[in-house]
């Protein structure tokens, strides 16, 4: 007998059979207390669980479509679930045992604006976590009553709690010594003569608090040096201890790079050496896992068409699956990029030699032949396994040059027979994005330039060239054809995925732009196309960036992971990365994956691996997270260091942030922030108003908001940490009629909510 979700037989005795509608059809409460229960489930195991077949399919379809609406519950892909549960893996950080000892943890990331809580079950013969550290964790729904949303079975240990400090020893004038904090919440300590362990004014030092009394500050022994901040690289090095990123190669690593031998044209490798596969990439790279060359199509079929061709460093045949190398490659996630040194994923004998894609030397490469319509669609593709030979390593402005009518004597020769024809692949190729239409946000990034010593010499903003541009929608149409092949023969890989915003980032955007008096779709499906009309729409006028900057914070993150939900940005259906194994260990998943599925040699992606594609995409989103701050943390301080004699100077800023504490303020010569108090921003009393992203003085009116252009003077400089702290020069601003409407309004029902709250009688606190 046929069972509903209660386990009590369905009203018509019998599953649905063939087309016919069944007697049952769950309630809306019941499928969302499934769907709590199942986190993460599909549609599939939706209909499943409640006996639903034929047109009943249909109507669960729509069914959850308008829950989705309601917010009840979130889609993703064909996944489904209440919002912000947590994913069937996340990473976890550990904060505190229970009454029973049994440890409690907390998701390194907010899920849905929640922080849920999750009970480690133990585990027999498993990692042994202990308060502070950071886990990757299989997540379950907590059935018992009265106890966390989630239980957790902790499946790998990826960082454990940190037992000291960082700080840099530094030595006053009269004798004593400091502790010269790194982080911003950080204290400054005090270090008693006999605990210095032998440090040095100007050491990064470990050290341990170990006094916090009541007065004074508190006291600190130093545990180990780290080195010596008067050495270039210092200042990526605090980034690189502070977010524990892996720097040193360990010996049986190295090793296996050292006997690693050249690649020669073995395992049915096809010859595309005659083929003129250049690389154009920064000028200053030392690696080259990438090479370009287009052609006009020859088939009369396709007039206009062309035939492009992306060769990637074939990693895969030097970095074997269950290797050294390839455990320190996963431990790394990434390569780290700083202003003034690279942490490399690989050993810089397979990363600048072996694998690197050099001029006129013969490498292993995994290729893709790509043919395309005239108007830029994808006809077909083929994937080979090649050795070439670069005839020409460029620099992005070099190409850009000879395009633009000035060659010099390394793109002279290869002007018409390569170059030209590459633009035209381009110009083809463009024609397809822009009928694609991805998400179009203009944000320029700067370049620190340093001195020889390690100082901030000065920032700049390279111009974006064509040449960029090409070599993106290369890689991007190269990555669309490695997820379009694994899908096609069905085998298992780490997509990268970019979600739409969620409900509750649309709702918010929804209402900030209420307050320009622009609408936004309410209930569709949001496309990047939406975006893109808002963008245009305020193009050229003050809010350009406000608008820019709001939308830019209401998309998701960008993560991997082996179920696909698209890429929301660039508007893919799916999309991976294969463009860039040398630097992401993603790229070399996929590139397995494909070695794999297409026969393409021994170094196919193993069972193992596949099982464990959960548990990889978890872990190297969380060390491409890492290493976004690390470089984010190096650039703060790297530039607080160049400004801390610059206290009293003054400098045109722009609002980067809107909080009830204060505004953070951007320098954009910099682009890093500062924070400027509340208490400091004059005589009037301001409120923050969160949907016009604002601070409003409930006296005046007037107030700054999130994109404001203003005038900041700077009064305080903690270089170590790279905090700097700003007070406001310039006047408060009238808020547009739209906001002081809305923040009228909002202000009033805040208010009265709270008298509502207020039970006659009770005494106010």
């Amino acid at each position: 007998m046929a069972r509903s979700i209660s386990g009590k037989p369905s009203r018509s005795g019998k599953p649905a059979a063939g087309g016919e509608a069944s007697d049952f059809r769950p309630t809306k409460e019941q499928i969302v207390a499934w769907i709590d229960e199942n986190p993460d489930a599909g549609k599939r195991e939706v209909a499943r669980a409640f006996g639903l077949k034929g047109p009943d399919r249909v109507w669960l379809k729509d069914m959850l479509s308008e829950l989705a609406e309601e917010g009840s519950i979130e889609k993703k892909g064909r996944r489904v679930s209440r919002p912000g549960a947590l994913p069937p893996v996340t990473v976890l950080d550990i904060v505190a045992r229970d009454a029973d000892g049994l440890l409690i943890a907390h998701p390194s990331e907010e899920h849905g604006g929640k922080a849920n809580t999750v009970l480690i079950k133990p585990s027999r013969g498993g990692p042994a976590p202990g308060v502070g550290d950071r886990v990757l964790a299989k997540i379950f729904r907590n059935k018992e009553e009265g106890g966390p949303a989630y239980t957790g079975r902790v499946m790998k240990l990826l960082e454990k709690s940190k037992p000291a400090l960082l700080g840099v020893f530094r030595k006053l004038p009269d004798g004593s010594f400091r502790i010269e904090p790194v982080e911003r919440t950080q204290p400054e300590l005090t270090v008693d003569p006999e605990f210095t362990a032998g440090a040095k004014p100007g050491d990064l030092v470990e050290v341990e608090p170990v006094r916090l009394g009541r007065y004074g500050l508190p006291k600190a022994k130093v545990l180990s040096v780290v080195g010596s901040l008067s050495s270039e690289k210092a200042v990526s090095m605090i980034a690189i201890h502070m977010h524990e990123i892996p720097y040193i190669f360990p010996a049986e690593v190295i090793a296996e790079a050292a006997a690693a031998k050249p690649v020669g044209m073995t395992g049915g490798r096809e010859d595309w050496r005659h083929l003129p596969l250049i690389t154009i990439d920064p000028a200053d790279a030392k690696d080259h896992d990438d090479a370009v060359f287009a052609q006009p199509d020859d088939d009369p079929a396709n007039a206009g068409g062309i035939v492009a061709y992306v060769a990637i460093a074939d990693v895969a045949a030097y970095v074997k699956s269950g290797t050294a190398m390839d455990r320190e490659a996963l431990k790394r996630g990434n390569s780290v990029y700083f202003p003034d040194r690279v942490v490399p994923m690989l050993p810089e004998r397979i990363s600048n030699d072996l694998c690197s894609l050099r001029e006129g030397e013969d490498r292993p490469a995994l290729a893709v032949r790509m043919v395309f319509a005239a108007d830029g669609r994808k006809l077909r593709h083929a994937f080979h396994r090649i050795m070439m030979r670069s005839p020409a390593k460029l620099a992005y402005p070099q190409a850009q040059a000879a395009i633009d009518g000035s060659p010099d004597a390394k793109t002279a020769p290869i002007l018409e027979t390569v170059l030209k024809p590459l633009w035209e692949g381009y110009r083809v190729l463009k024609r397809g994005r822009d009928h694609r239409g991805p998400l179009e946000l203009d944000l320029p990034e700067r370049k620190i330039l340093l001195k020889p010593d390690g100082t901030v010499d000065r920032v700049v903003v390279p111009e974006r060239l064509d040449a960029h541009k090409l070599i993106e929608e290369f890689m991007i149409q190269a990555n669309v054809c490695a997820a379009e092949t694994l899908e096609a023969k069905k085998q298992a890989l780490v997509y990268r995925v970019h979600d739409a915003p969620s409900l509750a980032k649309q709702e918010s955007l929804r209402e900030f732009l209420k307050t320009l008096g622009i609408s936004l779709a309410q209930g569709a499906a949001l496309k990047p196309s939406a975006f893109n009309g808002i963008l245009s729409r305020v193009a050229g006028t003050d809010e350009s960036e406000l608008v820019s900057e709001v939308v830019l914070r209401s998309q998701s993150q960008a993560v991997y992971s082996p179920e696909n939900l698209g890429h929301f940005g660039l508007n893919l259906r799916r999309y991976a990365h294969f463009t860039s194994p040398i630097r992401r260990y993603a790229d070399l998943i996929v590139h397995r994956a494909l070695i794999g599925a297409l026969g393409l040699g021994n170094e196919g992606l193993t069972q193992g691996e596949e099982a464990r594609l959960e548990e990889i995409s978890a872990l190297i989103s969380a060390t491409e997270r890492r290493a976004m701050a690390a470089e984010r943390d190096t650039v703060d301080r790297l530039v607080a260091q160049h400004l801390a004699d610059n206290v009293g100077s003054t400098y045109e800023a722009r609002v980067s942030g809107v909080t009830k504490s204060g505004l953070f303020v951007q320098l954009p010569q910099f682009g890093t922030d500062g924070f400027i108090p509340v208490s400091s921003l004059g005589d009037d009393y301001y409120i923050f108003d969160e949907t016009a992203r604002a601070l409003v003085g409930e006296r005046t009116g007037k107030g700054f908001r999130l994109a404001d252009r203003v005038e900041v003077e700077l009064v305080e400089v903690m270089p170590m940490a790279g905090a700097m702290r700003f007070s406001m020069l310039s006047e408060p601003k009238p808020m547009p009629t739209a906001v002081r409407s809305f923040h009228k309004a909002t202000r009033g029902k805040a208010r009265q909510r709270a008298t509502q709250r207020r039970s006659p009688g009770r005494r106010r606190r």
